[in-house]
């Protein structure tokens, strides 16, 4: 039974630390690339991700000790990956935060509003940063053990929106796609990345289990439960709003629908900004005061700048984040998979197959979804 439970716990850690803001950008994106595209991203990079998940699996179990990401980057890849590690980590984590800045000051605005002028969208951004500068400050993890109820609550009320909408979904919906997209496959793949990003719940993932050879399964399962809610929602919303689909996709559902985007960024925003603040506090050894000024300060100006001058909307912010700082995650994590096959510690619970064949080819994906970002 506790092996039971243990095994519960690390699925749940896991599609916790996937599912959370991501999911509300993926339906835009998916929209403007034309749902066969999109369904290919979702679904492709969704087992290429869980892929790589196997992968850290792998070299955590053949590693001794406990160690975080920039950690394991070290032992197999040097000085010079831990700090690319590091830095991917914080180009994930202040993408996030910045875009969950952004999002919720635009989906409180339409709320409360019915519009998104840019006072109330400034407002809004500046009121919902300064509750979680408090929240953080203080570390309040008393949500932690309410992590798998959050997660329950997000799965439910996808079912639910699905329930509603898919009785009016037309099919003429799945039909249109933005005709001025360049490499349309590339499009989706920053933000769908984004939304699978969840590489630091390994390492805690292989804390819970009791019996390590759950790792493997545990893994699988927790990689495929995203991929179905992704693509219950996403073709929900398209299918009921087709390329008007905006960026923030609960907009497209009315302002009570709307209330799940705020609830999922202001969870999502909590467990980022904590983490963000432990990197400089624990990682980098900085002062608390200076480790929470740090996590909120950059974010705070980013983000005014990125409102005032219209320099970027939601999607653009994580599709940024996930597929630079992403990108550079999962191009490390093959590397370290290739050097703990032959450096590892200890003999693994599971092994996956792997060759300079198989992680060139993710290599590959990874870089020209990087240099996508920055070419378009």
């Amino acid at each position: 039974m506790k092996k039971g439970i243990s095994t519960a716990e690390a699925i749940a850690t896991l599609v916790g630390m996937i599912i959370g803001a991501g999911i509300l950008g993926i339906p835009y994106v998916i929209a403007q690339a034309g749902l066969f595209w999109g369904l290919v991203n979702i679904i492709g990079i969704g087992l290429i991700v869980l892929l790589v998940y196997l992968y850290l699996g792998e070299v955590i179990l053949r590693t001794k000790g406990k160690h975080q990401l920039p950690g394991y980057a070290s032992l197999y890849l040097g000085k010079a990956g831990r700090i690319l590690m590091l830095i991917s980590m914080l180009l994930v984590q202040y993408g996030a935060l910045i875009a969950y800045m952004f999002g919720e000051g635009e989906v409180l605005s339409f709320i409360f509003l019915g519009t998104v002028p840019l006072s109330s969208h400034l407002m809004f951004s500046v009121i919902f940063l300064a509750m979680m500068a408090v929240f953080v400050f203080f570390g309040l993890k008393t949500l932690g053990k309410g992590e798998l109820i959050g997660l329950g609550a997000i799965i439910v009320i996808v079912i639910a929106i699905a329930v509603y909408f898919l009785p009016q979904v037309q099919v003429i919906n799945f039909m249109s796609s933005n005709p001025n997209l360049t490499f349309r496959f590339f499009f989706p793949f920053g933000a769908v990345l984004f939304a699978y990003l969840g590489f630091a719940a390994v390492p805690e993932m292989n804390e819970i289990l009791k019996n390590k050879k759950k790792m493997k399964k545990a893994i699988i399962i927790g990689g495929i439960i995203p991929i179905a809610v992704y693509l219950l929602f996403t073709i929900t919303v398209i299918g009921f709003k087709g390329i008007a689909t905006p960026e923030i996709a609960t907009m497209a559902l009315g302002k009570f629908v709307s209330l799940f985007a705020v609830f999922t960024m202001f969870t999502s925003f909590l467990a980022v900004g904590i983490a963000q603040k432990e990197i400089f506090w624990y990682d980098l050894k900085f002062k608390h005061f200076m480790s929470w000024l740090l996590t909120f300060l950059p974010v705070l100006l980013i983000t005014l700048l990125i409102i005032f001058f219209n320099l970027v909307g939601f999607i653009g912010i994580i599709s940024f984040a996930g597929a630079v700082g992403g990108g550079i995650a999962g191009i490390l994590i093959m590397l370290m998979a290739i050097r703990a096959k032959k450096l590892g510690q200890r003999k693994p619970e599971y092994t996956v197959g792997i060759n300079w064949l198989v992680a060139g080819i993710l290599i590959l994906l990874f870089a020209l979804g990087i240099l996508y970002q920055f070419m378009f």
